[in-house]
């Protein structure tokens, strides 16, 4: 999943008889994420102590898991919000404190099509961390919820002066990965099977 925000303008109000080109600015406002509330600059000591329950960074060390962690910060987004669309450019990934965030596309004819709900302890964007595409989905707050970000380039420097952080984090990401490779197996098997009755 690709798997960060970006500052967007409130949605404004179009009110009925107005021009064209007033609806089409407010329909491309209301698409664009809304701007998150900002914690700290760098995140509270609550988010370390969850740091290392998250799949991602399970087994690290403690050292391991306070460098990571003053790498980040903390973003509240309440329920609905666009965290980030489908199609921009990916800088960082998302690690899930607190509530739900829905994962999902836009499919022509037919609307949101969601494709995963995740959870605390979840994180999504993780892509960005390898590759340079734009976002294949758009991600939303399903409730209002807490997000600890860590910047793909902040990452990479961290990773580029310790090498046994590397290496270990590859192997969880790698882990991790295949763990969803298989569900997403499994659930293209049922859909294969169901479709025959």
């Amino acid at each position: 999943m690709s798997d960060e925000p970006r500052s967007g303008g409130q949605e404004q109000e179009v009110q009925a008889g107005g021009s064209e080109q007033a609806q089409s600015a407010a329909s491309a406002e209301a698409s664009e994420p809304e701007s998150p509330t900002v914690e700290s600059e760098r995140g509270p000591s609550e988010p370390l102590s969850l740091l290392g329950r998250i799949n991602l960074f399970a087994g690290l060390t403690p050292h391991a898991l306070r460098r990571i962690h003053a790498l980040g910060q903390t973003e509240s987004h309440p329920a609905g919000a666009l965290i980030f669309a489908e199609g921009t450019v990916g800088d960082r990934v998302y690690l899930i404190l607190e509530g739900r965030v829905r994962i999902s596309r836009t499919v022509p004819g037919m609307g949101e099509e969601a494709l995963a709900v995740l959870e605390a302890g979840d994180y999504f964007g993780e892509m960005a961390l390898i590759d340079d595409f734009p976002r294949s989905a758009d991600a939303r707050a399903h409730t209002s919820c807490a997000l600890f970000v860590i910047s793909k380039e902040h990452l990479q420097d961290l990773l580029f002066v310790d090498r046994d952080l590397a290496y270990d984090l590859l192997w969880n990401f790698v882990r991790r990965l295949s763990t969803r490779l298989r569900e997403t197996n499994d659930k293209m098997t049922f859909l294969a099977v169901s479709s025959r009755f």
